[in-house]
């Protein structure tokens, strides 16, 4: 599997360029500007995707260049969409002493992914941090917002086959009062 997603073209994207110059305009003539629109960007589509980029320097004059160092700096913004799961593996002390590696490892074989990249059917998206604050559980691996401890590289596929299971069963209906 490869690590770009297939999704429609951002341009295929219905009113594009008024999503854009609706952001521009709303943000204009006030201080970090710049941040905000991309901030709306990235809430609307999950990610700043490049022609985001490209069309709001077109807009606002500002160098692309300008534009991808604010991208880059902030750890908020992501530049490739999210998978539907977070997969994040602690790289921490403990958890790097305790098998944080082998985690990422046997996580990234069994995704066809490596770290920072989303499955191609966007349902995982695989990251490491270097703490989540929880090393009496290490290794952990952070699923989605649940904290998994202790875990073992032969955990994982119990851990994804959930995971996938999860994507395939219909929503319970709501019980009626």
């Amino acid at each position: 599997m490869s690590a770009t997603a297939t999704v429609p073209a951002f341009e295929e994207e219905p009113d594009v360029h008024e999503e854009i110059d609706a952001c521009v305009s709303r943000w204009s003539g006030q201080e970090g500007n710049l941040i905000m629109i991309l901030h709306e960007i990235q809430n609307h589509h999950g990610y700043v995707p490049r022609e985001a980029s490209l069309l709001l320097a077109e807009r606002t004059g500002v160098p692309l260049a300008r534009i991808y160092e604010v991208l880059t700096f902030y750890h908020y913004f992501r530049l490739v969409p999210q998978g539907r799961h977070n997969l994040t593996v602690c790289n921490g002390t403990a958890c790097y002493l305790k098998g944080g590696a082998r985690l990422l490892a046997e996580l990234e074989k069994r995704l066809g992914i490596k770290e920072g990249e989303t499955t191609e059917d966007r349902m995982f998206h695989l990251e490491t941090v270097r703490c989540i604050g929880c090393c009496g559980m290490s290794p952990a691996v952070v699923v989605d917002k649940e904290t998994h401890g202790k875990v073992e590289p032969n955990d994982i596929a119990g851990i994804l086959e959930t995971l996938r299971q999860q994507e395939t069963q219909p929503d319970e209906p709501a019980n009626p009062a």
